[in-house]
């Protein structure tokens, strides 16, 4: 019987976290406090085998359970247990566990990251469909690119082709013109596709721009590739901005979701659509594609959700009453919350300091508020309509865009046709400014 042991594939992100969470930021410091070497302290927290005895004492330091991540090792024997231990490469010596500052959409792998089990599960059985068209909605910072970034992860295990395109990434004159946006999709596309740019030969512009783009994804794209196609647009609501735009680009859309009932050639493509709020472009309903596919909502974290990713962090909140706290300031706002948790897993600041000092200009919340004022102070008359719904005591009506501009910033919610403030950070912050 085999006297190695390693840990479970399954179990190394909890191994690295509880390495943080009991003050160990390097391999080198808990080879260092334990007294083994470096290469046998590499090999447990890669699951690679080492002896049993050694397995359970660095099980011990961490404080985990040897029993519930061990697994046998029958690869070793008296020939390989004697061999000289793999040097450990540089990189892995001075891997810093702790968790990387929250900015932005979290990286595949990450075990920061909280998963969306209904909407991921129900998104991935959508793509595996002819023609599929998901559509994603939330506000800004609510995690919309970070389900995308997983999605496009398991399109990509499935053999499909993906391409991911943003369209904050796309200059203004571009949005604000019909044929130079349609033919910046065309060229993204043929670039993430690694395919040559045939504008020239598949672009007839005689059929109109909408005719033109089709025939280029129907003719060359669709034609070049022997399997699905994801195309995931990102931060569609750009494009709402552009409202001559938005009225030719998103029908067209709807077109190649309708073309796949009947083309063999669009069913290879599937569809994700990923925009803030409603589209305020008045569309005909046969025409928007914000009526067809599947529809998927993010909602705010709850109060699990944030006790499941304060541990994540080496939090202990099973009192939760931090978490009542936490979630009575920002709502369950997916980056405020996962600002927070940082912040006090680094032992830096107290739960009663976030709260005291808030919407300080030395508060943890305070680039993140200064975004949204630079936002709000741009548009004078938003920031006076944005004013009303801080000042009033009950749910207030909106015009339909002020309502879309709000909703996109992640400063208001919408429940009928009324709107409320958020969070009561920003009912603080903006009242007090």
């Amino acid at each position: 019987m085999s006297r190695s042991l390693r840990v479970r594939e399954n179990c190394l992100n909890q191994v690295k976290l509880a390495l943080r969470r009991n003050g160990f930021l390097t391999q080198r410091s808990l080879a260092e406090d334990t007294g083994y070497a470096l290469a046998t302290v590499n090999n447990f927290l890669t699951g690679k085998p080492v002896d049993c005895l050694t397995f359970e004492e660095l099980c011990r330091k961490l404080e985990l359970d040897w029993r519930k991540i061990a697994e046998l090792d029958y690869e070793a024997s008296p020939q390989t247990k004697n061999k000289k231990p793999e040097v450990p490469k540089l990189e892995e010596v001075n891997q810093d566990f702790s968790p990387p500052y929250p900015s932005g959409a979290i990286p595949v792998g990450s075990p920061f990251y909280l998963k969306r089990t209904f909407p991921e599960t129900q998104i991935k059985q959508e793509i595996s469909k002819p023609g599929a068209l998901v559509r994603i909605k939330a506000p800004r910072e609510m995690g919309k690119t970070s389900l995308l970034l997983r999605i496009l992860d398991y399109a990509g295990q499935l053999g499909y082709q993906t391409v991911s395109i943003n369209l904050e990434q796309a200059d203004q004159a571009i949005l604000g013109d019909l044929s130079k946006f349609l033919r910046w999709l065309c060229a993204n596309t043929t670039r993430q596709l690694q395919l040559k740019l045939r504008l020239t030969q598949y672009w007839d512009k005689e059929l109109g721009n909408k005719m033109g783009c089709s025939s280029y994804f129907e003719d060359y794209l669709l034609e070049s590739i022997n399997t699905p196609l994801v195309l995931a647009l990102d931060e569609v609501n750009h494009i709402f901005e552009h409202p001559e735009t938005a009225k030719d680009f998103l029908p067209l859309l709807r077109c190649w979701y309708e073309g796949a009932k009947t083309s063999p050639i669009w069913q290879k493509l599937r569809l994700l659509v990923v925009h803030s709020t409603e589209i305020y472009v008045p569309l005909q309903l046969n025409q928007s594609p914000f009526n067809v596919g599947l529809p998927v909502k993010l909602d705010s974290f709850s109060m699990v959700d944030v006790q499941q990713l304060a541990q994540r962090y080496g939090l202990d909140w099973k009192a939760r009453e931090e978490i009542r706290q936490l979630m009575q300031l920002v709502a369950g706002h997916p980056a405020l919350i996962h600002l927070a948790i940082y912040h006090l897993s680094r032992g830096q600041i107290t739960l009663a300091q976030l709260l005291e000092n808030a919407v300080t200009p030395t508060g943890i919340f305070s680039n993140h508020l200064q975004r949204c004022r630079i936002a709000i102070d741009e548009q004078p008359e938003l920031a006076s309509i944005f004013h009303t719904v801080i000042a009033a005591t009950e749910p207030v009506e909106l015009d339909k865009i002020s309502a879309y501009k709000l909703r996109s910033l992640g400063l208001i919610e919408i429940v009928g046709n009324r709107a409320s403030v958020c969070c009561e950070l920003y009912r603080r912050y903006f009242r007090d400014q």
